[in-house]
């Protein structure tokens, strides 16, 4: 299969790019410049764009909660990042719900 721009692959390829950008230039690089921040800058982001997905949601439409979404994962793979945690811990983690009804799953982690 070929890789294109919209494949699920995107979220690794735009990993790669964030796990590069470490330590880098943050004025020539907004995730240079986000990853100096540190995790209280990165966290308020993440706030900030579930916030406007969730505006997007009730009042805009589809294009905006599109955009909104795609902010959205940014930077929670910047938080990623940060934490050490590589996508494929966090696909992991997916797999080993998948089957799982989300009640059960949710009683199951407050044991």
């Amino acid at each position: 299969m070929t890789e294109t721009n919209n494949s699920p692959d995107i979220l690794a390829r735009l990993f790669e790019v964030i796990e590069s950008r470490k330590g880098g230039d943050g004025t020539s690089s907004y995730t240079a410049k986000l990853l100096a921040a540190g995790k209280p800058e990165i966290a308020r982001k993440i706030g900030e764009e579930a916030t406007e997905v969730l505006t997007a949601a009730l009042a805009e439409g589809r294009t905006e909660v599109i955009a909104e979404s795609a902010d959205l994962l940014y930077h929670l793979l910047v938080l990623w990042a940060v934490e050490g945690i590589q996508p494929a811990d966090v696909w992991a983690e997916l797999a080993r719900r998948e089957g799982t009804s989300g009640i059960e799953e949710k009683q199951s982690r407050s044991k």
